[in-house]
């Protein structure tokens, strides 16, 4: 996963680009003098270069090359030109034209030509048999006379041939500026409001006053009708809007669409069945995020593929993975688990949060009065562990629990107890990329705090989930978690480094008193120790404000080990106060949503977005659904449900952000082998995959293209290569299955109360 902490190695390799973007037809005017040298091959190729395994041929009056079978990475295949000239400020029209036989995408490059290799253009054009001419424009940030134009066309499987010409870079160019389609602008939540829920929507206006809506069912009768309500510029947008509520309609029925100020929304439905099959969609995801178990096609039609990282050539494997040089002198056998992201690395702190929330996911089924335990159980997910008589949920968590036990270091070694902090590639590699293809070195990093705590923290929660289920698993775990509390506390400083971000994300963390905090609540619920109380008792987060408005995530985990307190019975002295204290951080994400013009529980200082600003939104939708179970107020259902309105479509791109769910929605996101966006032999995510959404940063190159200046709700494209705002992980999909099951759970009006 690209963290909000990787960027910091980023930020050296990418740097803004004014703007760009890519057309076909016919070329934009430009006035300044041409840059490449014989981009016509009128008199062969020279100064042109290539790879290796390539060798060009202008016989033809084209450039061509066949490019063979088994590349891995796009860089691995490269037709150039270097020593072309920018100037800062200066705006280019770079053109050419293409082919590709058999049909491929590729990817065309003005960058630095020496590590680290910055990018001013990326683009990726889809060549085809029959040809099509491309243009791009960008403007430089730098002068440099020595820029290379680099055609790179590796990463595939089967031989092709690409064939070049025309290719020209011209200054003077005019700024193309992106404009994303937005659609109507009546935004709605496009996939469906539950019928006795909360039904809200955001008109996109420059009206002042309030103007009537119709709401129409699929014949397009009026059945209901209405005033909206002005509320001014929304801040997150930039756009003046106005609210519509039409809660009172409840009857069930689909294609229904909203009418305002002469524009008419995207359909949607009425009814309860989506939030059911989310809840099932959202964990499906992670059966095919699986590392070194080979993927049932019959389990996933369209995602089957042989097991990644088993030590099959080229793959090198996780079944004897030594440490970074310099580190230790054993391996560990660290194979299963999930891919954590659109990469091939896995983190024991983005492991250790996705996890417990499938394991919350199945606590809160049998501790909150609305919960539906049936809607877990054997055979829901269609895995290979069907059929064995325990609920899918937990089966597919153990699948990553198990991984999370095997990163402890062993008795007997430096370190015992403690938690290596992840395992991934010595180098990064391209898109796209097959696990099973994979060719790095794969590398143990050093023992983290935090890591050994995302550890005694999942595991103690484990220890009690499956005692039901497999008595001697459960102990297994608890004794790893008491192991690793007890090293956490010998070794109570060892952050991850920040600098350590190659072939992998950072997640760094110098503040790891959250993690001790949420550890001691998961294994005093566990074990009810006096040890693990007195811990908690101590804790500064124990009676601190902990309710971000930005909400928690991997490196803020207290809130982790407070909802776990309020709403997992155990006997902790003031617990009524620790249950109070999650309602109030409630009421404080209730009021940030009822002031938001899109009803979202999210507004971060300064009005800046955050990486998986999404995956946020959802976590404090959370605590919302927690008071609810606490208290049983329908308030705060009405929160969680109205949150996924803001997720389905009710935003300023009028867009669903879960692949899969409403008429316009992500499909494109960051990931190395869902990348049908790169190669059309490949899938796009599975249904049911969020993505990580509008980031303020913006800090890939494709984002930098095309959304400068952006306001915060439209820091967002759909882009494979943005995975700065595009990106999937296994701790956003976490969030969204556990909200989406809540939402399901309360698809009957319930507003009970819980333990």
């Amino acid at each position: 996963m690209f963290s909000s902490n990787r960027w910091r190695r980023l930020a050296a390799v990418v740097v803004a680009v004014l703007a760009g973007t890519a057309l076909n037809g016919s070329p934009a005017a430009a006035e300044g003098p041409e840059q490449i040298v014989n981009g016509t091959f009128g008199s062969g190729h020279a100064p042109w270069w290539a790879t290796g395994n390539l060798t060009l041929d202008s016989s033809s009056g084209q450039l061509c090359a066949d490019v063979p079978a088994g590349t891995v990475n796009p860089w691995d295949a490269i037709i150039g030109q270097d020593n072309v000239p920018l100037v800062a400020g200066e705006t280019y029209e770079f053109r050419f034209f293409g082919t590709a036989t058999p049909a491929r995408v590729g990817k065309a490059l003005i960058q630095l030509p020496v590590d680290p290799y910055t990018q001013y253009l990326s683009a990726t054009p889809e060549l085809s048999v029959s040809g099509n001419d491309y243009t791009y424009t960008f403007t430089s940030p730098v002068d440099l006379p020595n820029a290379q134009v680099a055609f790179q066309i590796g990463g595939s499987a089967t031989a092709w041939r690409i064939c070049l010409d025309n290719v020209s870079l011209q200054g003077g160019a005019e700024p193309e500026e992106y404009v994303p389609d937005t659609g109507p602008r009546v935004r709605v939540n496009q996939v469906g409001y539950l019928s006795k829920g909360p039904k809200n929507a955001t008109l996109v206006t420059d009206a002042t006053t309030p103007l009537p809506w119709q709401l129409r069912n699929a014949a397009g009768a009026v059945v209901a009708r209405g005033t909206s309500t002005p509320r001014g510029v929304d801040a997150s947008s930039g756009q003046n809007v106005q609210s519509i509520s039409f809660t009172s309609y409840a009857k069930k029925g689909t294609g229904y669409t909203l009418v305002a100020d002469g524009e008419t929304s995207r359909p949607f439905d009425i009814g309860t069945d989506f939030y059911e099959r989310l809840r099932i969609d959202a964990l499906k995801f992670y059966y095919t995020q699986r590392s070194g178990v080979a993927i049932d096609e019959a389990l996933r039609p369209g995602y089957g593929r042989p097991a990644g990282h088993v030590g099959i050539a080229p793959n090198q494997g996780d079944t004897a993975v030594p440490c970074q040089p310099g580190v230790c002198d054993y391996t560990l056998d660290v194979s299963g688990g999930w891919y954590d992201a659109g990469d091939h690395g896995k983190y024991v702190v983005n492991g250790g949060i996705s996890v417990h929330q499938l394991m919350s996911e199945y606590e809160r089924s049998l501790y909150s009065r609305t919960g539906e335990i049936r809607t877990l159980r054997d055979g829901t997910l269609a895995l290979p562990e069907s059929g064995n008589r325990v609920p899918d949920i937990l089966d597919e968590a153990r699948w990553e629990q198990e991984f999370l036990l095997k990163m402890q270091v062993p008795a007997g070694r430096p370190y015992a107890g403690m938690a290596h902090h992840k395992i991934h590639d010595a180098a990064w590699t391209g898109l796209p990329l097959l696990p099973h293809v994979d060719p790095q070195r794969r590398e143990l990093h050093p023992v983290s705090t935090a890591a050994t705590l995302n550890l005694a923290a999942t595991a103690a929660q484990a220890a009690r989930v499956f005692q039901p289920y497999d008595r001697r698993f459960a102990q297994r775990n608890l004794a790893a978690a008491k192991a690793a509390w007890a090293a956490a506390k010998a070794n109570p400083a060892i952050y991850a480094d920040p600098a350590d971000g190659v072939g992998g994300g950072a997640y760094n963390d110098d503040d790891v008193t959250d993690e001790f905090y949420w550890a001691a609540a998961e294994l005093y619920i566990s074990t009810g120790a006096r040890e693990f109380r007195d811990a908690i008792l101590a804790s500064p987060h124990h009676t601190a404000d902990i309710w971000r408005d930005r909400g928690f995530d991997w490196g803020h985990t207290a809130q982790l080990g407070r909802l776990a307190l309020a709403t997992v019975p155990n006997a902790l002295p003031g617990r009524a106060k620790v249950r109070a204290s999650v309602v109030a951080g409630a009421d404080r994400y209730l009021t940030t949503a009822r002031a938001h013009p899109y009803g979202i529980p999210y507004a971060p200082a300064e009005n800046t977005y955050d990486w998986g600003s999404n995956n946020l939104v959802l976590n404090n939708a959370v605590v919302l659904a927690a008071a609810f179970d606490i208290t049983g107020k329908g308030k705060y259902r009405d929160g969680v449900v109205e949150t996924m309105d803001y997720l389905f479509g009710r935003n300023a791109l009028n867009q669903s952000y879960v692949t899969g769910y409403g008429e316009v929605a992500s499909h494109n996101q960051h990931s190395r082998w869902y990348a049908r966006q790169l190669n059309p032999d490949l899938p796009n995510p599975p249904t049911g995959t969020l993505s990580g959404g509008p980031n303020s940063s913006i800090q890939d190159p494709v984002a930098q293209q095309k959304l400068q200046g952006c306001a915060p709700q439209f820091c967002y494209i759909d882009d494979i290569e943005s995975w700065s705002t595009n990106e999937l992980t296994i701790n956003w999909n976490a969030p969204l299955a556990w909200i989406a099951a809540f939402a399901a759970d309360q698809d009957n009006g319930d507003a009970r109360g819980g333990r």
